[in-house]
């Protein structure tokens, strides 16, 4: 029976790499040895001494890593020396939500992680609206959008976005724009720093 090329050629890489790494001095005497014997050579499958062991392949992964670090593949990652963030806990749907946000996609998504999204935006959006009659409608369509999301009956992610109090919404929205004004108020009316004099031109 005719031996497979890409097998031949996957021992030889194996072979290659483990004589490199001073790793096969041992296998190969014990191959050569069982190879000298027609009957251990019948025996034994072709295979075991090509096919790299457990210990073969984590001090290949290993030097892999390590190399790697020398080169500096691993310097200025993103999220360097931050904790990592796995979304909200029992939240089976974290890397949907996260890549709508990371992305800002909108109109895509199943209507719960939109919704989601949507109420972690929503106060942002309230504040750039002028009236409160505005305010109080965008909320009322946004409370009845997930009363028809929670009515549907098409699968996908539950929807446990809550529903917002419009009361108690446009309050809030009433007090953050009054301290935006009272804010702006004290910058117009703070005195003009007085520029040193070795700045003047």
């Amino acid at each position: 029976m005719s031996e497979d090329p890409r097998e031949n050629a996957a021992r030889y890489r194996t072979q290659k790499w483990a004589r490199e790494q001073g790793i096969s001095g041992e296998r190969e005497r014990e191959s050569e040895s069982t190879e000298s014997t027609p009957e251990t050579a019948e025996s034994a499958p072709e295979t075991c001494a090509a096919t790299p062991t457990a210990s073969d392949r984590a001090a290949f992964v290993e030097v892999a890593i390590q190399q790697a670090i020398r080169r500096g593949d691993f310097d200025d990652l993103p999220g360097a020396g931050k904790p990592l963030d796995l979304g909200r806990p029992n939240d089976p749907d974290w890397w949907i939500r996260r890549k709508i946000e990371s992305e800002r996609l909108t109109g895509l998504g199943p209507p719960a992680i939109m919704l989601r999204v949507e109420d972690l935006e929503l106060e942002d959006r309230l504040d750039a609206i002028g009236s409160e009659q505005n305010v109080r409608e965008h909320l009322e369509d946004f409370n009845r959008r997930v009363r028809h999301a929670r009515m549907q009956l098409l699968g996908g992610p539950p929807v446990v976005t809550a529903l917002r109090d419009v009361d108690a919404e446009v309050g809030r929205w009433r007090e953050r724009r009054a301290a935006r004004a009272e804010a702006s108020a004290r910058a117009a009316s703070a005195p003009p720093r007085r520029r040193r004099w070795w700045r003047r031109r």
